[in-house]
Parts: C-alpha cells; structure tokens; sequence
C-alpha cells in the first residue's frame, strides 16, 4: 500500500499545476492579442517574471494571478507592493542581461485568471454527456504598476 501524501504535500502539487495552467492560458491570451511570448518563468534570486513578451514595440513583464474566487479581491489585488519590488528586482536584472530589451520601453502587466463559471461533469455514466467546462475569464491589465524611483 503506497503510503498517503500529507494534504500540505497535495496542495502544493496543485497550486505548481494551476500556477502553470494559468499561465499556459495567459500566454495563449497574449499570443492571440498579437504578444510574442520571449520568456517564461525567468528566476532570479530577487524575483520571478511569470511572461516577458514584446506586443507593439513595448516589452511586457506580465504576472499572472489566478483566483479561485473573488472573495478577496481579484487577482491583480493580490499585486501588492512587495510583490511589486520582486518583480521590478527580476526586471532590472534581465534588463542588464539583455541589453537589447534594455532599449524597448518598458510596462508591468498583470494577466488574472478568474473563477471558472462551467458547469462540473456529470460522474454517472447513463448521464448525458456533460458540457465542456466554460473557459475562466481572463483579464488583462496593461499598466498594473509603474516603478518608482
């Protein structure tokens, strides 16, 4: 019998898997709003860029937020300052590595993911087939934040 994992192992596991669905969505959204995708996930030890894409000239650092409800606030709520700094702290140094996105103006973009409104499947099998599970909505915030100083 192959022992249970702890519940806070699982969720850990899940939130890794919905973190990188959310962006798997965000990147498709970008790509069909004309956005080419450069990077993912660029980690730095002062932060982490979830996309970096170049849309119209301009280089986005864009965090993606998904939210399982509203009930605090969007994801771009959950933004805040110090999350702001990391992020700007990721920039910077991918600005000094890559001098030829250091010429591009720069905007911080927030893609959130909100809840899913489908419908859940059926588990009868005599059931009707279910409806496919509608797409959450997706929002994209051009401008979120702007660095200070």
């Amino acid at each position: 019998m192959v022992p249970e994992r702890p519940k806070h192992a699982r969720s850990r596991i899940d939130r890794a898997t919905l973190g990188r669905h959310a962006e798997d969505l965000a990147a498709q959204y970008l790509q069909a709003a004309g956005a080419q995708i450069l990077l993912r996930n660029f980690r730095r030890r002062r932060g982490e860029l979830d996309i970096v894409a170049l849309h119209r000239g301009t280089l986005l650092i864009v965090e993606v937020r998904m939210r399982s409800s509203a009930a605090f606030g969007g994801g771009a709520a959950s933004v805040d300052a110090r999350k702001q700094q990391r992020i700007a702290g990721a920039a910077r140094q991918l600005l000094q590595q890559r001098r030829d996105l250091a010429q591009l103006p720069v905007r911080f973009d927030v893609v959130a993911i909100g809840p899913s409104g489908g419908a859940s499947c059926a588990t009868d099998a005599s059931a009707a087939p279910a409806a496919p599970l509608a797409a959450p909505p997706i929002e994209w915030i051009r401008h979120a934040f702007e660095l200070r100083g």
